[in-house]
């Protein structure tokens, strides 16, 4: 019974493949007479400056990787002009270089206004240009302009363009498409892959020869023998496929896996439930490995957090201890038991910050947390703060270097309290880390994109050994631990700015900027 259902299971492919094979075959047929349709009437009705402008190569900027005449036509060209009317590209010696006053005069491509030049002479026998344009206005009427131009092509009457009072001969043939029998100009205004305005100038071909052009989309025909050849020989590799590479390359995927090795099987092959099989055993391992990836790293994280965790509160705690004892055991004298209380506030002090940080910490850590958003002044936003940073920072030896735009807004949607504390981390560690007479600098900037604030420093900079993992939590060196750095300051500041949808980064020391650099990039779109 299972070897006549296989049997049919086999013959139902066999007859499926046939099917194919003489669909495809008349698909192949009739794609090349579509193909040929298509390209025969490409180009008897060339250009086609829309998809010119589509095309990926001049998307990219890559004038020179356009094919011409698959979008203009034979003997056709284009050129580029900048802003300020300067050529970036020119496809074809046949289109002369054009000035800016002569680019304004080239018809755009999309417009149906038409120039006509005609000459006349007054009753006192005077050479005078009657210039008449017909605009066609956007509720579909006519407007005919009228100029009167003198011998040198100068208004005598009526209006031209705005700022114009005149032509040259060479700007007039231009404006009435008179400049060759040949061929046409064409002008479109774009905009580049930058954001830059750009002028794209078209040459057109006036005539196009029928024969040459169904000569040359009949060699699409030659197509259909390679084409019938490779059909065969793709079938007869695909019924191969279907039976012996799919099971060979799961049995050998399941054979990996066993091994531990790593395993693809989802470019199996076969029929649609073997190729799913595989990606399902593919989907499998991978989320077996990225488990125990994840696992693993979870376990090293949280082995080196319950170290660092220990080794934080260790040293304040085992020196409030020791103090109490002596204290409460009477062997202080008199005179110093004042400055071993002071001690024991001090680490007590010490102790509850580093408990505050590891709250924080945890706090950026939970799904819960979220910024309080509010429309807030940026620039407002820093100067109060800095105001009331600046008596810590006098304080303690520092200076304050503040380039802060005057008279400048910018409005953001930030949360001024947990911005607060991000940029309270990043100042602290630069008051603990640095000697007296340290500049800190805090500066803001912006373009059209986004806006940067950095913050920086003139001190000893931070050694290159902690630079890649600087935003990881207790990433600290051993000389920062004993300052009383807990690691935890500038992870939790970067998750704050993070969650804003801003980013910050450390800027790289330079001999102008030898100690810390810190810019976060506020997009402004």
């Amino acid at each position: 019974m299972k070897r006549n259902k296989l049997t049919k299971s086999i013959s139902a492919l066999l007859a499926r493949y046939f099917v194919t094979f003489t669909g495809v075959l008349l698909l192949i047929f009739v794609g090349l007479y579509l193909s040929w349709d298509y390209y025969f009437e490409r180009l008897l009705f060339a250009p086609d400056p829309v998809a010119l402008l589509d095309a990926p190569a001049f998307l990219e900027g890559d004038y020179k990787g356009v094919d011409v005449s698959r979008y203009l036509g034979e003997n056709s060209g284009f050129a580029v002009y900048d802003e300020q009317s300067n050529l970036i590209y020119s496809s074809s010696s046949r289109i002369p270089e054009f000035t800016p006053s002569e680019l304004e005069c080239i018809p755009l491509y999309d417009s149906s206004d038409y120039t006509i030049l005609s000459p006349f002479t007054t009753p006192e026998g005077e050479n005078r240009w009657l210039l008449t344009r017909e605009v066609y206005l956007e509720d579909g009427s006519l407007q005919a302009q009228v100029a009167i131009l003198d011998s040198e092509y100068q208004l005598i009457m009526g209006q031209l363009d705005p700022g114009r009072t005149g032509y040259t001969r060479l700007e007039l043939d231009y404006l009435t498409n008179q400049w060759s029998s040949e061929y046409l100009l064409a002008r479109i205004k774009l905009t580049g892959n930058q954001g830059q305005p750009l002028t794209l100038v078209l040459l057109l071909p006036q005539s196009f020869n029928y024969s040459a052009a169904a000569q040359k989309a009949g060699r699409l025909w030659l197509l259909a023998i390679p084409l019938c050849v490779g059909i065969i020989f793709a079938f007869i590799v695909l019924l191969d496929r279907q039976f012996r590479l799919p099971l060979a390359r799961l049995e050998e995927a399941i054979r990996r896996l066993g091994t531990g090795e790593e395993v693809c099987a989802q470019n199996c092959g076969g029929p649609a439930e073997v190729e799913q099989l595989g990606r399902t055993f593919d989907q499998m391992a991978r989320q077996l490995a990225e488990s125990q990836a994840e696992a693993l790293k979870l376990e090293q994280q949280r082995v080196q957090m319950l170290t660092d965790i220990s080794h934080d509160l260790k040293t304040p705690i085992t020196v409030i201890a020791g103090y109490a004892n002596a204290i409460r055991d009477g062997k202080i004298p008199p005179q110093e038991l004042n400055q071993y209380l002071e001690t024991i506030a001090q680490k007590t002090e010490k102790l509850n910050g580093l408990i505050q940080q590891f709250y924080e910490y945890s706090q950026t850590q939970h799904p819960d947390f979220h910024l309080t958003l509010a429309n807030t002044d940026l620039c407002e936003f820093l100067r109060e703060y800095l105001a009331e940073k600046f008596n810590e920072i006098e304080l303690a030896g520092f200076s304050l270097d503040v380039k802060i735009p005057e008279g400048k807004t910018l409005f953001l949607s930030m949360d001024p309290f947990q911005l607060g504390r991000a940029l309270d981390n990043i100042l602290s560690n630069a008051l603990r880390y640095n000697p007296p007479g340290t500049t800190i600098g805090v500066s803001l900037s912006r373009n059209r994109e986004a806006a940067t604030l950095t913050l920086w420093d003139t001190g000893e900079g931070i050694p290159v050994s902690l630079r890649e993992n600087l935003f990881t939590p207790f990433a600290v060196g051993d000389q920062s631990r004993s300052k009383g750095g807990s690691g935890l300051g500038l992870s939790i500041s970067e998750k704050i700015i993070r969650a804003h949808g801003w980013t910050i980064q450390l800027a790289p020391s330079t001999p102008k900027t030898p100690g810390t650099v810190f810019k976060i990039r506020i997009p402004l779109t």
